[in-house]
């Protein structure tokens, strides 16, 4: 009572600086629309899906487009740096701290699976930088893999500073990759990259400074959603992946593989199986009980929900459970087994070796 207390007080306290945000016009949030591929520069484009916040529920529309040539998939207009800033706002930090850092935290047996992914090509880094590190969860797991490896975190949040001073990590480098990049370089036998790569405006500057960041004959592990899943085409909108309007940028394997090389990596692995969580339909139908029960509480909301509105919301939320565990059931044990079988994988890894 007294947690739901202190969080319904922070929303009234955040209320008045969202609303003047949001009295300011969204237009700013978003940058002129692309007319070629990021990626390749092509002009031949597609819409792929059109979308909400499904998550936040913040305002806003948000259209992905797909090269017919390449196959890269990204928001088209992108976020500007004022629209990021109001996207992220209490999604990982703030309010959305506790609830992320409760499902990252959770995670124990992935991040283990990750680490394990380095054992066949590098037994025993002496030094790993885990990019996008959040919290620092990862590092904190891999440890038990690998308890000789110093494991370091950057991040542009507060959070990496958390995870420094809980000793999840080593040592704690906040800011942008591709800035630190420089004094980094050379100094790391492997550098991560989970599910960090989508978020960037620039992937390809964040490969580059990998490059940089990775000392000759050592290792970069990336692992990206797969916009080529057949769940992305059965979901559409509400498969999680999509994620908007937070991820900017999927880049089918074939193109990752491709840009590693001219890089001057190597490819050694690439797992898709291994690296699928399996939560889609799960996700899926939360996310439609979620769009269709009324909104709970937000700063971004003029007024907080009365208690018919939240009433209802509880009714349908407890009505969707059933649903839900079948989803759950049928993610896990009908589904995962034939992930990589059926293309239903939503992720992949790739091991790249720097030479």
């Amino acid at each position: 009572m007294r947690e739901h207390s202190e969080r319904t007080d922070r929303i009234a306290a955040l209320r008045p600086a969202y609303q003047a945000d949001l009295a300011a016009g969204t237009d700013r949030f978003l940058g002129p629309r692309r007319a070629t591929c990021p990626w390749c520069g092509s002009a031949r484009l597609t819409p792929r899906l059109r979308t909400t916040d499904l998550l936040q529920h913040k305002p806003g529309r948000f259209t992905l487009d797909r090269c017919t040539d390449c196959g890269h998939t990204f928001q088209n207009p992108q976020l500007t740096e004022a629209g990021l800033e109001f996207y992220y706002r209490d999604f990982y930090d703030g309010l959305g701290e506790q609830r992320m850092s409760g499902t990252f935290g959770g995670r124990t047996a992935m991040y283990r699976g990750r680490a394990e992914a380095m054992l066949p090509h590098d037994p025993a880094p002496k030094t790993w930088l885990d990019v996008g590190t959040g919290h620092g969860h990862f590092c904190e797991t891999a440890r038990t893999v690998l308890p000789g490896t110093v494991f370091d975190g950057l991040d542009f949040t507060d959070g990496v500073e958390l995870a420094a001073r809980e000793g999840r990590v080593d040592h704690a480098h906040r800011g942008a990759f591709p800035t630190l990049a420089p004094e980094l370089a050379a100094r790391y036998d492997v550098v991560s990259m989970f599910h960090y790569l989508e978020h960037s405006t620039d992937p390809d500057r964040e490969l580059r400074a990998a490059h940089e960041v990775v000392r000759p004959g050592g290792h970069l592990l990336v692992e990206v959603p797969d916009p080529d899943s057949r769940h992305a085409r059965l979901l559409g909108r509400w498969w999680l992946p999509w994620l908007q309007p937070q991820h900017l940028h999927l880049m089918p394997v074939a193109n990752l593989r491709r840009r590693l090389t001219e890089l001057g990596f190597t490819v050694v692995a690439e797992q898709h199986a291994e690296a699928h969580d399996p939560v889609d339909l799960l996700a899926a139908v939360w996310l439609a009980l979620d769009h269709i029960a009324p909104r709970e509480d937000a700063p971004w909301l003029p007024e907080p929900p009365g208690a018919p509105r939240r009433g209802l919301r509880a009714a349908i939320l407890l009505a969707g459970v059933p649903a839900l565990l079948t989803a759950t059931l049928l993610d896990r044990f009908a589904l995962r087994p034939r992930a990589q079988r059926l293309g239903l994988a939503n992720a992949y890894r790739l091991v790249a070796r720097r030479e």
